[in-house]
């Protein structure tokens, strides 16, 4: 049943960052993104065993992404593209983030035990999903080194701050 389990919240982010980012880009859409992300947390929360947990997570995870998206694109090193906004970032970014913690909440805790590689693999995996965006068209990237930059550190801080606090603090019970 494990497994099971990691191969449908894998495929539920896949498919919620999918309708993000072609919802946007190919159907000029940003709500078909945001009601695949809602169906897919709603569907996720309701089987959740944990559900304080996962929340405290998701906040844990959510916010600092959020945040840094945020400064990035108010610094104008990258800016997306997006027919509904909140704030300076796609609306869609919001489900985005959220979903995107279910990883943390129940495949990346794998990395307990290797925090090396996963931070490294953080490092590189991160960047290269934002990196994409624009060749896709859903991102313009204005200052490649410093996007790369701070890409690369942001990743692997959130990594390490995941695996070295968020999972060792008693408050996720």
């Amino acid at each position: 049943m494990q497994k099971l389990k990691i191969f449908l919240v894998l495929t539920g982010y896949q498919i919620t960052w999918l309708a993000c980012v072609f919802g946007e880009t190919n159907f000029s859409n940003s709500l078909l993104g945001i009601l695949v992300g809602i169906i897919f947390l709603v569907i996720y929360f309701y089987y959740n065993n944990n559900k304080k947990k996962f929340l405290k997570i998701s906040f844990f995870i959510s916010l600092p992404g959020y945040l840094f998206d945020t400064l990035m694109v108010h610094f104008q090193i990258y800016e997306f593209k997006s027919s509904l906004n909140f704030g300076t970032l796609p609306f869609w970014m919001i489900v985005l983030w959220l979903s995107f913690s279910t990883l943390f909440d129940e495949i990346f805790t794998f990395f307990k035990n290797f925090k090396f590689l996963g931070v490294i693999l953080s490092g590189i995996l991160g960047p290269l999903t934002y990196y994409l965006g624009e060749p896709i068209g859903v991102l313009t990237i204005y200052n490649l080194g410093f996007f790369i930059i701070s890409m690369i550190s942001f990743w692997m801080f959130l990594m390490f701050y995941y695996l070295n606090y968020v999972l060792k603090t008693n408050y996720l019970s």
